[in-house]
């Protein structure tokens, strides 16, 4: 049940004095008319957030602009395929891949439904398609990715285009860790 719903039924109560006659009829078993009685609520809810205070710190760079240099402005990494993926081969033996994990994944993390096979199909594609088209940036694959998601139907699904393009990615990622 919902947060919502646990508090409407724990804020309204109803209440009787009439004792209950047949177990399915509301008017017979609250009595007519039934009363409410609503429970008084303070609010603020909740105490105020107490926040640690934040301190910034410079990060070393994990790219270097000259040889031996660093750029201290830099402070994440990018995130890049592998020359070899460019590779018509390669690239269509890591698109499989992508299919193949990224319908497992979906099945197992929400629940098997025809959607998933439709996703990881779209996503493969989409990987092959940008490797082929010798893209190596994640950032720009993720949001090319995510465009070609959008063709999906989610109507009947737990998650949308940039969910499962955000998962593919988290799996490409994971495998180029390994």
């Amino acid at each position: 049940m919902s947060s919502w719903v646990c508090s409407y039924v724990t804020r309204n109560v109803a209440t009787s004095d009439h004792p209950p006659q047949h177990p399915f009829s509301l008017s017979q078993h609250f009595g007519s008319p039934a009363s409410f009685r609503r429970a008084s609520v303070k609010l603020p809810l909740t105490s105020t957030p107490k926040f640690r205070p934040l301190k910034l710190q410079k990060f070393q760079s994990l790219s270097s602009t000259h040889e031996g240099e660093e750029d201290s402005e830099s402070v994440v990494q990018t995130l890049k395929i592998p020359d070899e993926w460019l590779l018509p081969s390669k690239a269509i033996e890591e698109s499989e891949w992508l299919r193949v994990t990224l319908h497992k994944w979906l099945d197992d993390e929400y629940c098997p439904e025809p959607t998933n096979v439709e996703i990881s199909n779209v996503a493969a594609k989409s990987l092959y398609t940008s490797l082929l088209e010798k893209e190596t940036d994640m950032g720009t694959i993720l949001l090319k990715m995510a465009q070609d998601l959008t063709s999906i139907s989610y109507q009947e699904s737990f998650h949308g285009a940039f969910t499962s393009a955000n998962a593919a990615i988290n799996l490409i990622v994971e495998r180029l860790e390994s």
